[in-house]
C-alpha cells in the first residue's frame, strides 16, 4: 500500500479530533513464547492504520494545535542489536520513508512527551491495551499536574481514541479492498487445495499444512487467525484448533480459514466430504445452512442491518430444523425461545478489516446499523449436531458452516469469495 495513504489517514484524525488536543498511539510490543524466545511480532492494528511502521514499540503523536502536527518516536539506530535481531529503520530515515513531520528515538520519548503534551485540553489515549505503557502516560500526567509552578497543564478531558480511529477503519479504502479481494483469493485458492488434498487418513493438521503453505508462497506469510480444521464431530466445536485427527472416510470437514496480506485478513469456512459424496443426511443438512446463507445475503446491502440479515437466516434455519425433527414447535414460538441455538449458537457475521473480528460499532444511536458502501463483513450461518445432542441419529456428530466474506457496495454487495465451490454439485465435482 502507498505510504501516501497513511499520511492521508493521519490528516484525516487530526481533522475529527478537538480543538487543542494531542493523541498518543503506541505500538505492539513483542510477546515471549517460551523462555527466550518470542512470537512473530505482528503490528497493532491501530497503528499500523495509521503509520504503516512495523517495529514495536514506537508511539505516534498528532496534535491539530502543534506545528508539527505529527511525531513519531522509534527505536534508537545500534549496531549491535541489528546484527543479532534485524536492521531498524531509525528516526532520521522513518521521518521521510513514513511522511511523518517529526522523529524523535525512542530514548528521548519522556522528555519530549512531556513537552509535547503540556498546555493541551484533552488527551485522546486508549488504555487498557498495554498496561506498562499506561504506567507511562499515568506517569506524565501526574508530573504535568504537579508542575504548575513550571508552566506544566495537564489535559484536564481524556477521550479514547479508538472510537475515532474505529470509525474511520470500519469503511475500507480502494486500496484496501483490492488488499482484501487478494488475501480473499488466496486463502480461496488456499481452501480448494486442502480440499483436494482431503482423504481417508490423512491428518486434519495435512489439510492445515496445505494452507498454509499456499499463504506463505503467494506472499502472505501467516494465517490471520488460528486455522480451524475440524473433521466428524470435531467441527461441532466452533473454535477447534488442535487439528490432530484423522480423518475419515464418511465425515464431513469444517475448514475455518484465511490468510493475513499486508496485514488485512479473509475468513471462510467451507464443509466438505473427505470422500468427495455427501450422505443423504449431509446433504439436508448442507443444503439448510447454504439456504439460510442465501437467504441472509439477500440483506447484505445499503439501508439493511445485519440483524434484519440474521433474522432470515433464523428463520431458514429453525423451520429447517423443524421439518428435519431436530426442534418440535411452532415456528415463531420456537425463534421467541431461541430455541434453535441447540445447533446454531453463533452469530450471523462479523466486520471484516485489520482484524479478522474486525473493529466498528454494531449500533448507533442503540439502533442497529445500516449497512453503507465501503463495509467489509462475514456471512457465516451454520449447525452443530453433536454426537451426544438429543436428535435424530442420521445428524448426530455433523457440523457444518458455510462462510463468505462480502463487500458491501452501492449497488448491493460483492462476495469477494464467490470462486471457493460452495453448492453440494460444486464441492463433489470439485472433490472428483
Amino acid at each position: 500500500m502507498d505510504i501516501t495513504e497513511f499520511k492521508t489517514r493521519r490528516d484525516n484524525l487530526l481533522q475529527k479530533m478537538d480543538p487543542n488536543s494531542i493523541a498518543i498511539i503506541p505500538a505492539g510490543v513483542e510477546l515471549t513464547r517460551s523462555r527466550d524466545t518470542e512470537f512473530p511480532f505482528r503490528q497493532d492494528s491501530d497503528f499500523l492504520y495509521l503509520t504503516g511502521f512495523l517495529e514495536p514499540e514506537a508511539v505516534l503523536v498528532l496534535s491539530p494545535s502543534l506545528e508539527n502536527q505529527s511525531t513519531l518516536f522509534c527505536r534508537n539506530k545500534d549496531k549491535i542489536a541489528e546484527i543479532w535481531c534485524g536492521r531498524r529503520v531509525g528516526p532520521e530515515q522513518a521521518k521521510d520513508q513514513y511522511l511523518f513531520d517529526q522523529t524523535y528515538a525512542l530514548s528521548e520519548l519522556k522528555d519530549t512527551l512531556l513537552t509535547l503534551v503540556n498546555g493541551h485540553s484533552v488527551l485522546y489515549y486508549g488504555q487498557g491495551t498495554y498496561a506498562d505503557f499506561d504506567e507511562q502516560i499515568w506517569q506524565l500526567l501526574n508530573t504535568l499536574r504537579g508542575g504548575p509552578k513550571k508552566g506544566y497543564k495537564a489535559p484536564a478531558i481524556i477521550k479514547d481514541v479508538r472510537s475515532l480511529v474505529h470509525e474511520m477503519r470500519l469503511f475500507k479504502s480502494e486500496n484496501e479492498i483490492d488488499l482484501m479481494r487478494r488475501a480473499a483469493l488466496i486463502s480461496v485458492q488456499s481452501h480448494i487445495r486442502a480440499m483436494k488434498f482431503s482423504k481417508s487418513g490423512a491428518f486434519e493438521f495435512q489439510l492445515e499444512a496445505e494452507l498454509h503453505h499456499h499463504y506463505a508462497m503467494n506472499g502472505a506469510r501467516y494465517p490471520a487467525y488460528g486455522t480451524i480444521v475440524g473433521s466428524g464431530d470435531n467441527a461441532n466445536i466452533l473454535h477447534y484448533t488442535e487439528n490432530s485427527d484423522v480423518l475419515k472416510e464418511n465425515d464431513l470437514v469444517l475448514i475455518d480459514s484465511g490468510c493475513e496480506l499486508e496485514g488485512y485478513a479473509a475468513d471462510i469456512t467451507r464443509t466438505f466430504p473427505v470422500s468427495g459424496q455427501f450422505s443423504p443426511a449431509q446433504k439436508q443438512l448442507y443444503q439448510l445452512v447454504l439456504d439460510a446463507q442465501l437467504a441472509a445475503l439477500e440483506y447484505y446491502k445499503p439501508g439493511f442491518t445485519l440483524k434484519q440479515a440474521s433474522v432470515a437466516a433464523t428463520k431458514v434455519l429453525t423451520q429447517g430444523m423443524i421439518n428435519l425433527g431436530l426442534l418440535e414447535g411452532e415456528l415463531n414460538e420456537l425463534i421467541q425461545k431461541e430455541a434453535y441455538k441447540a445447533f446454531y449458537m453463533h452469530g450471523l457475521g462479523h466486520w471484516l478489516g485489520l482484524d479478522v473480528h474486525d473493529v466498528g460499532e454494531y449500533k448507533l444511536d442503540e439502533k442497529d446499523r445500516v449497512f453503507e458502501p465501503g463495509m467489509v463483513l462475514t456471512v457465516e450461518p451454520g449447525l452443530y449436531v453433536a454426537k451426544d445432542s438429543q436428535a435424530p441419529e442420521q445428524f448426530k456428530g455433523i457440523g457444518i458452516r458455510i462462510e463468505d466474506n462480502i463487500l458491501i457496495t452501492a449497488q448491493g454487495h460483492e462476495n469477494l469469495t464467490v470462486s471457493l465451490p460452495k453448492t453440494i454439485d460444486e464441492i463433489e465435482k470439485l472433490m472428483a
